[in-house]
């Protein structure tokens, strides 16, 4: 049974001025480099036997803080890049609310696969270990919706450095 603990990144200079970055790197604000650090104090009695990561650079840089204090490498993935927002992207959140989707905005039912693959993965890679892994919040979301079997809409959002626990397996060791 593998133990997979997701994080969302630390807050970046986009999430205070209510922008969607879906997948532009972003950048940690000083407050997101603290969160994420005392994250990894709060982690430092777990024992982690990997850390992976989104490749954008505001959860590379996340997980980069974790794993000097974890001390492991990270590895990083595509599969766990935030939803592709297509022309929303770069754009003011309370602009787009009640906007419909443009057409290039990566589609729920690929979001899903995505997030499918992505614990597959982790299950065939890290069987029986504990893994950490820094995402995002929507790829994060589906991440849970694909496991607890549920919609994306009834996953409570998940806060800059919250992580949550997955039990990819019959029972957990936490």
């Amino acid at each position: 049974m593998t133990t997979l603990y997701i994080v969302r990144h630390g807050e970046t200079t986009d999430n205070v001025e209510k922008i969607m970055q879906g997948q532009q790197h972003g950048t940690l604000t000083p407050a997101g480099i603290a969160q994420i650090e005392e994250l990894a104090v709060s982690l430092s009695d777990t024992h982690f036997d990997a850390i992976v990561s989104s490749d954008l650079r505001r959860a590379y840089d996340s997980a980069q803080i974790l794993a000097r204090h974890l001390h492991l490498p990270v590895l990083t993935t595509t599969l766990l890049r935030e939803r592709d927002w297509g022309d929303f992207t770069g754009l003011y959140i309370p602009d787009i609310k009640c906007m419909p989707l443009p057409d290039n905005v990566e589609k729920m039912n690929a979001l899903l696969q995505r997030a499918t693959s992505f614990l597959d993965w982790v299950k065939a890679s890290y069987p029986d270990q504990t893994v950490l892994a820094v995402g995002h919040g929507i790829i994060n979301k589906a991440i849970q919706a694909v496991h607890y079997r549920m919609l994306t809409r009834d996953i409570p959002k998940m806060m800059n450095a919250e992580y949550r626990i997955l039990c990819l397996g019959k029972e957990c060791r936490v």
